[in-house]
């Protein structure tokens, strides 16, 4: 017989880490995009915009 796309009792998870995966997977995502803009500006203080934006052009041209 064929079994029901949904349960009638769904499957919790209970576990201590299982609440905290979200809060751990948006820390790390926060940490790198402050890791990319410190990089950005320092690159940017370093090289000053005109070289900045030429290094990004030539990097996109190098891709595409």
């Amino acid at each position: 017989m064929a079994q029901p796309l949904h349960p009638a009792h769904p499957v919790s998870d209970n576990s201590p880490t299982a609440a905290r995966t979200p809060s751990v997977l948006l820390f790390a995502g926060a940490g790198l995009g402050a890791l990319a803009v410190i990089g950005t500006l320092a690159l940017w203080f370093h090289y000053g915009s005109q070289m900045f934006f030429e290094m990004i052009r030539s990097g996109f041209a190098a891709c595409f």
